[in-house]
């Protein structure tokens, strides 16, 4: 804008353009304004996919040309973004909401403020900021949208913690709420305990003094994978294979039945959750790893009044819910930042996209978390 009244006054100025002229000379000049203080996107590096397919196939880097940053529209400098599954769910073509192809992936991360319109209130230059809902598009360098999409966040904030806080800790702590009234010495139980939100649940339990119960995979290394979720404040950690026992509540020692389950795998795992579960227990359902369904004895249902429940954060983090929903995402980054939130991440350069992309996909054996750094 300085640099359009710059030239304005040059214009004015240098005659070209005086009171005297006719309106349609006023009109020209405010054309010339208007055109000279336009703001643009710098020109942008984006993964994109122009149909759906694999991922590794479909997806492409491409340089995006600069576009206008209307009144009411923040460009963000992207500075990380996960590769999550439910990414990798929309390039297939899969998942439920996905946008309309050709499209940019990705679906939440953290930016820096570049630019803002010229209506824009409460964001400057400068300001970290992150996705509130989530938004497509965030696998590039420069993202222009409208500023009811982006939340300011402290800039003390962990970046790779800022990058993934609005998917997996916020399904975590939504699914600890939501279900269950859950007291200090109450407890829970969950399969796939070593995924993030697994590992969110085991830190937030901890945080409210509710125990957990964690069901992990058999694989090379669970003994070290048992002490590593121990450390993070998980009470108990079974393979599958520990709980062929006709009463696996035996093992819990000192620890009640859960009042609460959550199964993110299917088959087998989920019906070890639902065998730790007490009279009247919950178990949430919010991922399906194993592709296998839930099956649940007739007697569970009978005997112990099991209810099935199943959990969605697109459905639940609606736009309407997005005011309702930043004051955790702050909770959560203040616990990240305490050092009280953690789990392990790969921070990967753009320019290595395809092979972040690569071990997101499981080519390279378990791999952590995938976080793109621009």
């Amino acid at each position: 804008m300085a640099m359009a009244r710059s030239i304005l006054v040059k214009t004015v100025n240098s005659g070209l353009w005086s009171p005297k002229r006719s309106r349609s000379g006023s009109f020209q000049l405010a054309q010339t304004v208007r055109a000279l203080s336009t703001i643009m996107s710098p020109p942008s590096k984006a993964v994109v996919y122009e149909h759906h397919g694999p991922p590794d196939s479909v997806t492409r880097v491409i340089e995006l040309s600069p576009v206008e940053v209307k009144e009411n529209q923040v460009c963000v400098k992207m500075l990380a973004s996960p590769i999550n599954p439910s990414d990798i769910n929309r390039i297939e073509g899969v998942y439920p909401v996905r946008p309309q192809v050709p499209a940019v992936g990705g679906y939440e991360g953290v930016g820096e403020v570049y630019s803002v319109g010229s209506a824009v209130k409460g964001l400057s230059p400068g300001d970290l900021v992150i996705p509130s809902p989530p938004s497509s598009g965030m696998w590039q360098t420069y993202v222009v949208k409208d500023q009811d999409i982006w939340h300011k966040i402290s800039k003390d904030s962990p970046i790779e913690y800022a990058a993934t806080v609005t998917v997996n800790p916020l399904t975590a702590l939504r699914m600890l709420e939501d279900f269950t009234t859950l007291n200090s010495g109450d407890s829970i139980v969950q399969n796939g305990a070593t995924s993030i939100v697994g590992q969110c649940v085991i830190q937030l339990a901890k945080t409210r003094g509710i125990h957990s119960v964690n069901i992990i995979r058999d694989r090379a290394g669970s003994d070290e994978v048992k002490e590593r979720l121990k450390a993070l404040g998980a009470d108990e950690v079974f393979t599958e294979s520990q709980l062929v026992v006709k009463n696996v509540k035996g093992l819990l020692s000192n620890i009640p039945e859960p009042a609460l389950g959550f199964n993110c795998v299917g088959g087998n795992a989920a019906s070890l959750v639902l065998k730790f579960l007490r009279q009247s227990g919950t178990m949430v359902t919010y991922g399906g790893m194993s592709k296998k369904p839930v099956t649940v004895s007739t007697s569970s249902f009978i005997f112990k009044d099991l209810s099935l429940r199943g959990f969605w954060l697109q459905k639940w983090i609606s736009a309407e819910k997005a005011e309702e929903c930043r004051p955790m995402l702050d909770y959560l980054l203040s616990l990240a930042q305490e050092g009280k939130l953690k789990y392990e991440m790969e921070l990967v350069p753009f320019n290595n996209f395809h092979i972040a992309l690569d071990k997101a996909l499981g080519k390279l054996g378990s791999q952590p978390k995938q976080v793109i750094k621009f």
